[in-house]
Formats: structure tokens, C-alpha cells, sequence
């Protein structure tokens, strides 16, 4: 699978931004995805989840409650809502597919997108 996230830019605090994440491959479809993010000097952490048909949902608790994760199995696309967003959600996005739900990724990071949220 090969993943391309989109969407990111500059938004104030209590903005809201929505992230694409287009992939390429059969597996998609089969695949549980998820959104992480890496703060600069920090290490990426983990996000939100969704189960490959869409039924099941998880998220970090620092982002619960104002980040919603959708997917459409039938573009190949995965979607991050962010709403209420505060300068700590400034970070570089990925998406990635996942290797055991809800949270440990696989081995491959596409392109990332950058959101920069200013106080």
C-alpha cells in the first residue's frame, strides 16, 4: 500500500482542518488504518484508528472528542476531521496501515502533511 496524506496547512486555535490520506494497493480495503503525528524534537505518536470496514473506531485520549477518523473503502481514502484545535496538535500527519489494532503501525510511512496551529 502506498499512501499519500493531504490537507494540512496553517489554522488558528479553535480552528478545524480535514486530512486525506489517499492509497494505492488491493489491500486497503482489508486494511485497519490509522493517523499519527510527530511534533518537532518529539517522537511519533499515535492518533486514531479505524477498523477496516469502518465499524470500529479509537482514538488517543489527547485528541478524543475533537478529531473524528472516517474511511471510503470504495476511493481508497482515509479521513481525519480535527475540530478545536489547539497549538499541541502542531505536527507533521501520516497515515499508515496498521500492523495489530488499535495502535502499532506497519513498517511504511508515506508522505506526511504538515498542520501548524497558532495560539
Amino acid at each position: 500500500v502506498q499512501l499519500q496524506a493531504s490537507g494540512g496547512g496553517l489554522v488558528q486555535a479553535g480552528g478545524s482542518l480535514r486530512l486525506s490520506c489517499a492509497a494505492s494497493g488491493r489491500t486497503f480495503s482489508s486494511s485497519h488504518m490509522g493517523w499519527f503525528r510527530q511534533a518537532p524534537g518529539k517522537e511519533r505518536e499515535f492518533v486514531a484508528a479505524i477498523s477496516w470496514s469502518g465499524a470500529s473506531t479509537y482514538y488517543a485520549d489527547s485528541v478524543k472528542g475533537r478529531f473524528t477518523i472516517s474511511r471510503d473503502n470504495a476511493k481508497s481514502t482515509v479521513y481525519l476531521q480535527m475540530n478545536s484545535l489547539k497549538p499541541e496538535d502542531t505536527a507533521v500527519y501520516y497515515c499508515a496501515a496498521l500492523r495489530k489494532w488499535p495502535s502499532i503501525p506497519a513498517d511504511y510511512w508515506g508522505q506526511g502533511t504538515l498542520v501548524t496551529v497558532s495560539s
